[in-house]
């Protein structure tokens, strides 16, 4: 390991930011029917502006829900986000069925690549769900 990397003392990953432009819209989503838990809700800079943070019950990295820069428009983003399921299709299902932006069928490219499927937070913000081999 380089001597500067050392120095870091980086020790994981501990959030990822998605931004969104209503608040209230992403926990709903993200709570709501994604199934997170708000782990982090409090006021930040401008009035009315709130740091928020979600989690999977159980995990340790956080997706914070933030605004954009002031000069970013908010959403579109390949989030790299990729949530594992034990079960694609009941989970492909269940995220259709409550209205969820997902795609039309599931991804299917044969070994080694899982089967899987991009949804889409009210932002545009994709995340894909994946089954993994070891689930």
């Amino acid at each position: 390991m380089d001597a500067s990397a050392q120095n870091l003392n980086l020790t994981r990953i501990g959030r990822v930011a998605v931004t969104t432009a209503d608040t209230e819209r992403a926990l709903d989503f993200y709570v709501g029917t994604l199934g997170f838990e708000k782990v982090v809700d409090i006021p930040m800079g401008p009035e009315g502006m709130r740091w928020v943070e979600v989690k999977l019950p159980g995990t340790e990295t956080n997706i914070a829900l933030s605004p954009p820069p002031p000069d970013r428009s908010a959403g579109g983003q390949d989030t790299g986000i990729i949530l594992d399921t034990p079960d694609v299709e009941a989970a492909h299902t269940a995220l259709r069925d409550a209205g969820a932006d997902v795609d039309e069928e599931i991804s299917r490219m044969g070994d080694p690549v899982p089967p899987m499927f991009w949804v889409r937070d009210p932002d545009g913000n994709s995340l894909i769900v994946v089954q993994p081999a070891e689930a």
